[in-house]
């Protein structure tokens, strides 16, 4: 299993999360497509990429003389087996949450 502190803090960046999702819902993408609406200078967006590399999230292949690039299933698999592993608990903090508001309205209510 992966490292899913350097995925999480890989995707805890607003672009390279995005370009995550894109990768999810288009499938291989070449970098031109993937910074096709980006405002990011090329260098920047290469840095993003080589992070989310690093962290285990993408996977690059080149063919000729494009690089392609799409999202590595073994790490949507270990973000999915961490979130279910821990569904109780945000289960068992949703149920404290409505709790709580339930007793505040309750005592606003009362007042």
């Amino acid at each position: 299993m992966q490292n899913l502190t350097s995925t999480f803090s890989a995707l805890g960046d607003q672009t390279r999360f995005a370009i995550v999702e894109q990768l999810l819902n288009n499938g291989e993408l070449s970098v031109n497509e993937l910074k096709r609406d980006s405002k990011i200078s090329p260098p920047a967006f290469s840095r993003h990429l080589k992070v989310l590399r690093e962290a285990g999230l993408i996977k690059q292949r080149v063919d000729q003389q494009r690089r392609l690039y799409s999202v590595k299933p073994e790490a949507v698999r270990a973000i999915h087996a961490w979130t279910m592993d821990h569904q109780e608990f945000w289960l068992a903090s949703i149920d404290r949450l409505e709790n709580a508001l339930n007793q505040h309205d309750k005592d606003n209510t009362n007042e």
